[in-house]
């Protein structure tokens, strides 16, 4: 449904391997790192109780289809938290991590890459 350009969000699971991946305290209360200071040094409650959540700056994800090297680049336009659209794969009445997906930039059959790319700073 991705690559049609039916499903225009991906979800994950507030966990803390994506909490690492996508908040900028990577689970770690740190202002020095990141310019903010958590009300909770616990980065699952700050995120689920309303404390904020500060996202990483991507520009794009790319998808892999399993493991080959056939890979879909898309424009990310933002990273919330919020209930998901169960049609498109989302959890029944379950906050996630939302990616909001924008244009398809590039679709390659042969070419490594990353999952994010991050903004240049």
């Amino acid at each position: 449904m991705i690559e049609s350009g039916n499903k225009k969000e991906e979800y994950r699971e507030i966990k803390k391997y994506w909490i690492g991946r996508l908040a900028k305290c990577g689970g770690r209360n740190s202002y020095e790192k990141t310019g903010f200071y958590c009300k909770k040094a616990i980065c699952f409650s700050c995120i689920t109780r309303g404390n904020g959540f500060h996202p990483k700056e991507y520009t794009h994800v790319c998808f892999r289809f399993g493991y080959t090297k056939r890979t879909m680049l898309f424009e990310l336009e933002s990273i919330t938290i919020g209930v998901g659209n169960t049609n498109w794969g989302a959890p029944d009445n379950e906050c996630v991590f939302i990616l909001k997906l924008g244009k398809c930039i590039k679709k390659n059959e042969s070419k490594d890459s990353t999952e994010f790319q991050p903004k240049n700073s």
